[in-house]
């Protein structure tokens, strides 16, 4: 029995970027896609929230409930071993996807929000002093202001913002104002999940880090859709989480430089993250297991694994040119559509499409679509400010995945011109 099954997608695997991806393989290995809502086809198109999971990622978390589950780390027999193979043989995964140093900077959290927050309660809380100041940008999720919030109320210190324009990007000369000898971390969306916007991470994190500034990117949005390479980057952290791109939920990552992590005290007590206790005194664990106390989500990182590895069979540069092709086609349906306007309009964008219709609330707008099959997020996306900036208290978000297709754009059209009809 193999601790590590073979999961390799259904999908051929070619030379990447030779040939387009063959798009009915890719849907046949997400059996949801197959199902009705209301009596017509699903046209899942809230993958930004959570993307739908291959078969590969489902087997792999079977595989492991029938053939060798047991807890890790801990036990000298073999369904143990096995087991902690195949988590660790993830995170090695983990490691190769984002082209860390060592797997020693890879630990396993549960998601983006509580990789975030990690840091805001160790790093942050142990270089943040009152005076201090933490910068983000005015694109961020709730879960990259919020922990900072935290930290900076506790602490006496400032929370910041770097402001964007109309087209949903960052003012850098703005930003550049805000990076002063007073900020002690620039936390920054490497993607946006309410626009879509790529922020130009590598040129922000140079501008950091020659005034001495760390830096954690929020790669939640990114991870799914564009090839991410923290040593090239030289960013500090980043995070992203496994269920938005097609793995399991409750699974996420966190990359830290090695010296930071040594640095840094742990998040948790108790579990993995020890070596010896007494009541004397606690020796923690080495990295990473120093991060990841208590019982992990083991069947989620063997999941996640599975995903990075069918992410991996057809290739970061080849979906992003998929969804590129499905963006362009989005943008110019959705512009001819009377009293549309779209939200978010930068020159570097992922596949999101949110937008306003004028005389119908967005919440509407989802529950005609709805009733058209088709799944689209409606709200504030947890992004606020975003919201406020640009004047409306919620929008519509179309976010499209490697399995969407140009057809499912066109469904998308019909049904927010029957929810015009009905409302405007």
């Amino acid at each position: 029995m193999s601790a590590s099954p073979d999961l390799r997608p259904a999908t051929e695997v070619r030379p990447s970027s030779a040939v387009a991806i063959d798009i009915s393989a890719v849907r046949r290995d997400f059996p949801i896609l197959s199902r009705q809502v209301h009596g017509r086809p699903l046209v899942y198109l809230d993958n930004a929230a959570s993307s739908q999971k291959p078969r590969a990622v489902i087997e792999a978390e079977r595989s492991l409930y029938e053939e060798y589950y047991a807890n890790v780390h801990r036990g000298v027999h073999t369904l143990s071993m096995a087991s902690t193979d195949a988590y660790e043989a993830a995170r090695s995964k983990a490691q190769r996807f984002l082209n860390a140093g060592s797997p020693r900077e890879i630990i396993f959290t549960r998601g983006t929000t509580e990789a975030i927050n990690l840091v805001a309660a160790t790093f942050g809380r142990s270089r943040v002093r009152a005076g201090d100041e933490v910068l983000v940008s005015g694109l961020e999720h709730h879960s990259n202001i919020v922990p900072w919030q935290m930290v900076c109320e506790e602490k006496g210190a400032r929370l910041r913002a770097a402001p964007i324009n109309d087209d949903g990007e960052i003012v850098l000369d703005e930003l550049a104002k805000r990076l002063t000898t007073r900020t002690r971390i620039l936390a920054l969306a490497h993607v946006s999940n309410a626009l879509g916007t790529v922020n130009p991470v590598a040129q922000i994190i140079e501008m950091a880090h020659a005034r001495g500034v760390p830096v954690l990117l929020d790669g939640a949005q990114a991870a799914p859709h564009v090839e991410v390479d923290v040593q090239a980057l030289g960013c500090d952290f980043y995070a992203f989480s496994g269920h938005k791109i097609y793995g399991p939920s409750g699974i996420g990552v966190l990359y830290g430089k090695a010296s930071l992590l040594e640095e840094m005290p742990p998040y948790q007590g108790g579990g993995d993250m020890i070596l010896s206790v007494s009541f004397e005194k606690t020796t923690y664990n080495e990295l990473p297991y120093k991060f990841e106390a208590g019982t992990p989500n083991i069947a989620g990182v063997v999941g996640l694994g599975a995903a990075l590895d069918w992410v991996g069979g057809i290739g970061l540069d080849r979906i992003a040119a998929h969804e590129h092709g499905l963006l362009e086609q989005g943008t110019r349906r959705l512009q001819e559509v009377p009293g549309l306007k779209i939200i978010g309009t930068a020159r570097d964008k992922v596949a999101v499409l949110s937008f306003v219709v004028e005389g119908v609330h967005p919440h509407d707008m989802g529950t005609v679509l709805d009733y058209e099959g088709v799944a689209v997020r409606t709200g504030h996306h947890c992004a606020q400010p975003v919201m406020e900036r640009f004047g409306v208290p919620a929008t519509t978000r179309a976010s499209l995945a490697v399995y969407n297709t140009k057809e499912e754009i066109d469904v998308l059209v019909e049904g927010i011109q029957k929810a015009r009809e009905m409302f405007a």
